[in-house]
């Protein structure tokens, strides 16, 4: 753990996030923080756990269109044939999650993970049917359950238009990568909002130590809620007095309602029964950010296994015997859940750029104020519990 004694190293901080582009502004933890008492994977991101791929497409045209799509993918291969436990948390149901009902009746996710826009959901699934149809081993299929989910993203974007099409979603579930994540003002969120700054898509991992089962646990989000900014229980928000129910903002931008998307994978061999209880613990860690769970915020978990063990292959019958993680071995990784939540939101804030559109202009976080802040209250280059 680093620890900044001097005011003079943290002004270099200040300045080193400053000067960063706006395309690469640091995290929490690239300045020094260390959140939470788990260690991140190599990536601190949801491609920490092997296998598990993501892709973006971001559209930015004209003065008005602002949104994107992001494509989660559990495996490489032909996830219909080769389908993967999961499950759907529902904190707030506010929202449209196409192909929840199979996931919560089977236990199976079949298709990739797309998000993206609220009024693109019909369009972005029929495009993914179109990618699935299309796969090797498919030929003979008559139904696929594809999973996409959304948040609002018309106060920046143009969202009657529906311009996500099959072009878009085709690029981000082919561009789908195991690697780095881009972060921020990307993909779904290209338009999105968080407590009245700019929000958009983040990422963090979580993997735990050997004598705990050495398992990897890895959450992505898409941002568009608000509430009270806390980061690491420092009210964040309220100093830059900018939080839900402060009456003398009356601006638009920084309305509470809006949604959040979780999306957890984990190489563990846990079913669909504990992985809706993953799902539950990943409102813990949104609730560590200060959000303010509004009647208009639609939040869902969507978590999965990669466990090659508990691939379930398209027509076998009968049963086969595997091993599952017991319900008492479970709680570190609930604990790896909410923790990797946690700053997956911080960093879809850090990492979002100022976007302008739709006739309004949504700001970044301010990093620097931000730092000040943290400084001001002893969070010193760690924000460890």
């Amino acid at each position: 753990m680093r620890t900044f004694t001097s005011l003079l190293l943290f002004a270099l901080i200040v300045q080193s996030a400053s000067a960063q582009s706006q395309s690469e502004r640091p995290t929490l933890r690239e300045l020094g923080f260390e959140l939470g008492v788990l260690p991140p994977g190599p990536l601190n991101a949801i491609t920490d756990v092997a296998g598990v791929r993501v892709g973006h497409a971001t559209l930015i045209r004209g003065e008005n269109i602002r949104t994107g799509v992001t494509a989660v993918l559990p495996h490489g291969g032909n996830l219909f044939t080769q389908k993967v436990p999961g499950a759907i948390f529902t904190g707030n149901g506010f929202g449209k999650l196409a192909g929840s009902t199979q996931v919560e009746e089977l236990g199976e996710i079949e298709s990739p993970i797309l998000l993206t826009s609220t009024l693109n959901v019909p369009k972005v699934a029929d495009a993914v049917l179109d990618s699935m149809l299309a796969l090797e081993g498919n030929e003979d299929v008559r139904s696929i359950n594809v999973i996409v989910a959304e948040t609002n993203d018309g106060q920046l974007n143009a969202i009657r238009a529906r311009p996500v099409g099959r072009d878009e979603v085709l690029a981000s579930i082919r561009g789908a990568d195991t690697g780095r994540v881009e972060e921020g003002s990307v993909g779904a969120g290209t338009g999105t909002i968080a407590f009245g700054f700019k929000g958009g898509i983040g990422t963090s991992s979580r993997r735990l130590p050997p004598n705990l089962g050495g398992y990897t646990i890895g959450v992505l989000v898409q941002s568009n809620f608000g509430g009270v900014l806390s980061i690491a229980g420092v009210p964040v928000g309220r100093e830059l007095g900018r939080h839900y129910l402060r009456e003398e903002l009356g601006r638009e931008t920084d309305r509470s309602d809006g949604s959040i998307i979780i999306v957890i994978a984990t190489d563990a061999p846990v079913d669909a029964r504990n992985l809706r209880r993953m799902g539950a613990r990943a409102m813990m860690g949104l609730a560590r950010t200060g959000a303010a769970g509004t009647n208009g915020s639609g939040d869902y978990a969507i978590a999965f296994s990669t466990a090659p063990s508990l691939r379930i292959e398209h027509g076998r019958t009968g049963a086969h015997e595997v091993s599952l993680l017991a319900n008492d071995s479970m709680s570190p990784i609930f604990f790896a859940v909410i923790e990797a939540t946690e700053e997956a939101i911080y960093n879809s804030l850090f990492r979002a750029r100022t976007i302008e559109g739709n006739g309004r202009t949504v700001e970044a976080l301010p990093i620097e104020r931000v730092l000040a802040i943290m400084e001001r209250h002893g969070a010193r280059g760690h924000a460890n519990r």
